[in-house]
């Protein structure tokens, strides 16, 4: 009898271990799922945020964004000032880390404002996203359109490189990184309000703006990761 009793307990032991097990291994399972996607976003003083403290900037202001709205990504500020897509391309192999599950490309905005070669840029950017298709990562263009400094002929030929790559890359476009701000119906006052007195970079209030516009397409390419 007493041995009949200890192997029934022994038995009811073991099937309670083995739930626990089981259980441990579901759990366990469930939280790697819920790891937040790794998102480096590459850019310039856009992105790395010029003139701004560091918890008002483009990506702290994002990763808050992101954590109101329930979104499971962590942003990485691969923002350069001044960088250029040539820097951009330069440095996209060291972004691409193990970790970074997907990339978001903002450059090319001071290559407009020197007025830089518009095949040079596209040629840069290409090379960006082609190193992003290697690494088989969802991948976001961001935009911005030329000034017409330089004339029609150059806004419009550098205007059309970012629909272009993203159609033949097949990703995401965010067509203007500044479009809440520059599509405010009165110009001047948006100048006043939302940028630094330089007129190039936005203030904190601007990013504001900026990260509540271009937030859902941050929050559709997180969802693209696969985890």
């Amino acid at each position: 009898m007493l041995q009949i009793g200890y192997g029934a307990f022994a038995a009811t032991r073991n099937r309670g271990l083995a739930l626990i097990v089981v259980t441990t291994v579901f759990m366990a399972g469930e939280s790697a799922d819920a790891e937040p996607a790794t998102i480096a976003i590459l850019g310039d003083s856009l992105v790395q945020g010029y003139g701004l403290p560091a918890e008002q900037g483009f990506v702290p202001q994002l990763q808050n964004w992101l954590n109101l709205n329930n979104i499971e990504a962590k942003v990485l500020n691969a923002g350069v000032s001044g960088d250029t897509t040539a820097g951009g391309l330069a440095r996209v192999d060291w972004t691409l880390t193990d970790d970074v599950d997907a990339l978001v490309v903002s450059l090319g905005a001071n290559d407009a404002l020197r007025g830089l070669d518009p095949a040079a840029a596209r040629a840069n950017l290409d090379g960006i996203l082609n190193a992003a298709d290697k690494r088989t990562i969802p991948t976001l263009l961001v935009g911005i359109p030329a000034p017409g400094n330089y004339g029609p002929d150059y806004k419009a030929t550098f205007d059309t490189i970012y629909p272009a790559l993203s159609q033949s890359h097949g990703i995401l476009l965010y067509p203007n990184f500044l479009r809440a701000l520059t599509d405010q119906h009165d110009r001047n006052q948006a100048l006043s309000l939302y940028f630094q007195p330089d007129a190039l970079h936005p203030n904190a209030d601007g990013v504001r703006l900026i990260v509540e516009d271009i937030g859902p397409s941050i929050a559709q390419l997180a969802d693209m990761v696969s985890r």
